[in-house]
Protein backbone atom coordinates (compact mmCIF):
# COMPACT_ATOMS: atom_id res chain seq x y z
CA UNK A 1 0.00 0.00 0.00
CA UNK A 2 1.48 3.09 -1.06
CA UNK A 3 0.31 6.77 -0.37
CA UNK A 4 1.87 9.03 -3.29
CA UNK A 5 1.61 11.99 -1.53
CA UNK A 6 2.97 10.77 1.89
CA UNK A 7 5.96 9.32 -0.19
CA UNK A 8 6.00 12.71 -1.92
CA UNK A 9 6.00 14.21 1.37
CA UNK A 10 8.87 11.89 2.56
CA UNK A 11 11.34 12.29 -0.60
CA UNK A 12 10.98 16.17 -0.08
CA UNK A 13 11.58 16.25 3.45
CA UNK A 14 14.82 13.22 2.81
CA UNK A 15 16.15 15.04 -0.08
CA UNK A 16 16.62 18.44 1.69
CA UNK A 17 18.10 16.22 4.86
CA UNK A 18 20.62 14.47 2.25
CA UNK A 19 21.67 17.58 0.61
CA UNK A 20 22.47 19.18 4.33
CA UNK A 21 25.76 19.60 4.50
CA UNK A 22 27.66 17.15 7.30
CA UNK A 23 29.92 14.08 7.56
CA UNK A 24 29.06 12.38 4.65
CA UNK A 25 29.03 15.48 2.62
CA UNK A 26 32.35 15.95 3.75
CA UNK A 27 33.72 12.78 3.09
CA UNK A 28 32.82 12.74 -0.42
CA UNK A 29 33.79 15.98 -1.50
CA UNK A 30 37.07 15.92 0.15
CA UNK A 31 37.54 12.29 -1.62
CA UNK A 32 36.25 13.58 -4.97
CA UNK A 33 38.39 16.04 -5.15
CA UNK A 34 41.94 14.70 -3.60
CA UNK A 35 41.53 11.01 -4.34
CA UNK A 36 39.35 11.14 -7.66
CA UNK A 37 36.04 9.76 -9.20
CA UNK A 38 36.62 6.16 -8.13
CA UNK A 39 37.41 6.30 -4.80
CA UNK A 40 34.68 8.90 -4.26
CA UNK A 41 32.45 6.22 -6.19
CA UNK A 42 33.62 3.62 -3.02
CA UNK A 43 33.44 6.00 -0.17
CA UNK A 44 29.46 7.34 -1.19
CA UNK A 45 29.03 3.35 -1.12
CA UNK A 46 29.88 2.53 2.06
CA UNK A 47 28.02 5.48 2.97
CA UNK A 48 24.63 4.54 1.79
CA UNK A 49 25.49 0.81 2.43
CA UNK A 50 25.87 1.72 6.42
CA UNK A 51 22.47 3.84 6.17
CA UNK A 52 21.42 0.50 4.54
CA UNK A 53 22.28 -1.28 7.24
CA UNK A 54 20.60 0.76 9.48
CA UNK A 55 17.71 0.47 7.75
CA UNK A 56 17.60 -3.10 8.13
CA UNK A 57 18.08 -2.83 11.70
CA UNK A 58 15.19 -0.28 12.11
CA UNK A 59 12.99 -2.63 10.36
CA UNK A 60 14.33 -5.76 13.01
CA UNK A 61 13.45 -3.15 15.77
CA UNK A 62 17.40 -2.96 16.85
CA UNK A 63 16.81 0.67 16.01
CA UNK A 64 14.06 1.13 18.60
CA UNK A 65 16.13 -1.18 21.12
CA UNK A 66 19.01 1.48 20.17
CA UNK A 67 16.51 4.50 21.57
CA UNK A 68 15.44 2.75 24.51
CA UNK A 69 18.67 1.56 26.10
CA UNK A 70 20.97 4.19 26.95
CA UNK A 71 24.39 2.21 28.01
CA UNK A 72 23.90 0.47 24.26
CA UNK A 73 23.45 3.94 22.60
CA UNK A 74 26.46 5.36 24.70
CA UNK A 75 28.53 2.68 23.67
CA UNK A 76 28.09 3.03 20.29
CA UNK A 77 28.17 6.96 20.11
CA UNK A 78 31.45 6.54 21.99
CA UNK A 79 32.68 4.54 19.51
CA UNK A 80 31.89 6.49 16.62
CA UNK A 81 32.87 9.96 17.67
CA UNK A 82 36.65 8.25 18.60
CA UNK A 83 36.57 6.98 14.96
CA UNK A 84 35.62 10.41 13.64
CA UNK A 85 37.98 12.17 15.99
CA UNK A 86 40.98 9.87 14.98
CA UNK A 87 40.25 10.10 11.18
CA UNK A 88 39.90 13.81 11.32
CA UNK A 89 42.94 14.44 14.10
CA UNK A 90 45.05 12.34 11.27
CA UNK A 91 43.93 13.96 8.22
CA UNK A 92 44.96 17.63 10.28
CA UNK A 93 47.97 16.27 11.86
CA UNK A 94 49.61 14.60 8.68
CA UNK A 95 48.21 15.98 5.36
CA UNK A 96 49.65 14.52 2.13
CA UNK A 97 51.77 16.37 0.90
CA UNK A 98 50.60 16.01 -2.43
CA UNK A 99 47.64 14.08 -4.52
CA UNK A 100 48.62 10.52 -4.76
CA UNK A 101 50.02 10.05 -1.58
CA UNK A 102 48.68 9.25 2.09
CA UNK A 103 48.65 11.06 5.28
CA UNK A 104 52.33 9.78 5.82
CA UNK A 105 53.85 10.75 2.40
CA UNK A 106 52.92 7.15 1.40
CA UNK A 107 51.41 5.69 -1.42
CA UNK A 108 47.42 6.18 -2.12
CA UNK A 109 45.51 3.68 -0.13
CA UNK A 110 44.15 0.97 -0.99
CA UNK A 111 41.13 1.52 -3.03
CA UNK A 112 39.15 -0.48 -0.41
CA UNK A 113 39.89 2.05 2.69
CA UNK A 114 37.52 4.85 0.48
CA UNK A 115 34.65 2.49 1.15
CA UNK A 116 35.23 1.18 4.55
CA UNK A 117 36.17 4.87 5.39
CA UNK A 118 31.94 5.71 4.04
CA UNK A 119 30.45 2.37 5.88
CA UNK A 120 32.12 2.50 9.56
CA UNK A 121 31.30 6.61 9.41
CA UNK A 122 28.14 5.41 9.50
CA UNK A 123 27.75 2.23 10.91
CA UNK A 124 28.80 3.77 13.81
CA UNK A 125 26.75 6.56 14.16
CA UNK A 126 23.75 5.92 16.14
CA UNK A 127 22.08 9.15 15.06
CA UNK A 128 21.27 7.44 12.07
CA UNK A 129 19.33 4.44 13.06
CA UNK A 130 17.43 6.44 16.08
CA UNK A 131 16.74 9.15 13.44
CA UNK A 132 15.22 6.28 10.96
CA UNK A 133 12.95 5.04 14.34
CA UNK A 134 11.75 8.66 14.81
CA UNK A 135 11.39 9.69 11.13
CA UNK A 136 10.36 7.15 8.75
CA UNK A 137 7.67 5.70 11.18
CA UNK A 138 5.64 9.64 9.95
CA UNK A 139 5.72 8.26 6.44
CA UNK A 140 3.97 4.94 6.67
CA UNK A 141 0.62 4.91 5.85
CA UNK A 142 -2.66 3.83 7.55
CA UNK A 143 -2.54 -0.35 7.63
CA UNK A 144 0.86 -0.82 5.86
CA UNK A 145 3.54 -3.22 7.41
CA UNK A 146 5.48 -0.62 9.30
CA UNK A 147 8.47 -3.01 9.12
CA UNK A 148 8.52 -3.39 5.53
CA UNK A 149 7.73 0.37 4.39
CA UNK A 150 9.73 1.55 6.62
CA UNK A 151 12.82 -0.67 5.15
CA UNK A 152 11.23 0.57 1.63
CA UNK A 153 11.71 4.33 2.90
CA UNK A 154 14.88 4.00 4.10
CA UNK A 155 16.21 2.40 0.64
CA UNK A 156 14.17 5.61 -1.08
CA UNK A 157 16.75 7.44 1.35
CA UNK A 158 19.71 5.89 0.26
CA UNK A 159 18.81 6.09 -3.45
CA UNK A 160 18.34 9.91 -2.88
CA UNK A 161 22.04 9.87 -0.92
CA UNK A 162 23.19 8.10 -4.21
CA UNK A 163 22.16 10.81 -6.30
CA UNK A 164 23.44 13.82 -4.58
CA UNK A 165 26.58 11.89 -3.96
CA UNK A 166 26.58 11.61 -7.95
CA UNK A 167 26.38 15.33 -8.51
CA UNK A 168 29.05 16.15 -5.60
CA UNK A 169 31.40 14.10 -8.08
CA UNK A 170 30.59 15.46 -11.02
CA UNK A 171 30.55 18.39 -9.86
CA UNK A 172 34.29 18.30 -8.15
CA UNK A 173 36.26 16.16 -10.66
CA UNK A 174 36.60 19.47 -13.14
CA UNK A 175 38.16 20.93 -10.52
CA UNK A 176 40.30 18.27 -9.43
CA UNK A 177 43.87 19.50 -11.01
CA UNK A 178 43.35 22.36 -9.70
CA UNK A 179 42.65 21.50 -6.21
CA UNK A 180 45.50 18.97 -6.48
CA UNK A 181 47.77 21.41 -5.75
CA UNK A 182 50.36 20.43 -3.04
CA UNK A 183 49.57 23.58 -0.96
CA UNK A 184 45.12 22.91 -1.64
CA UNK A 185 46.44 19.65 -0.99
CA UNK A 186 47.57 20.11 2.54
CA UNK A 187 44.73 22.54 3.28
CA UNK A 188 41.72 20.34 2.13
CA UNK A 189 43.30 17.56 4.19
CA UNK A 190 43.46 20.18 7.36
CA UNK A 191 39.63 21.47 6.27
CA UNK A 192 37.91 18.13 6.39
CA UNK A 193 39.72 16.90 9.01
CA UNK A 194 38.65 20.02 11.31
CA UNK A 195 35.17 19.18 10.20
CA UNK A 196 35.05 15.10 11.02
CA UNK A 197 36.90 16.09 14.85
CA UNK A 198 34.05 18.75 15.06
CA UNK A 199 31.14 16.59 14.22
CA UNK A 200 33.04 13.36 16.43
CA UNK A 201 32.96 16.11 19.68
CA UNK A 202 29.29 16.37 18.41
CA UNK A 203 28.17 13.60 18.84
CA UNK A 204 29.86 12.88 21.75
CA UNK A 205 28.40 15.58 23.77
CA UNK A 206 24.73 14.62 21.83
CA UNK A 207 22.20 12.98 23.50
CA UNK A 208 19.80 9.94 22.55
CA UNK A 209 17.03 11.83 22.46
Amino acid sequence: MIDLPLLLAFAAAAALLTVTPGVDTAIVLRTATLEGRRQAVLAAAGICLGCLAWGVAVSLGLGALLQASELAYTVVKFAGAAYLIWLGARLMLNPRPSFGSGPDGATAAASGQAFWRGLLTNLLNPKVGVFYVTFLPQFVPLGADVAGYSFFLACLHVLLSLAWFAVLIAATIPLGALLRRPALTRALDRLTGGVLVAFGVRLAASSGT
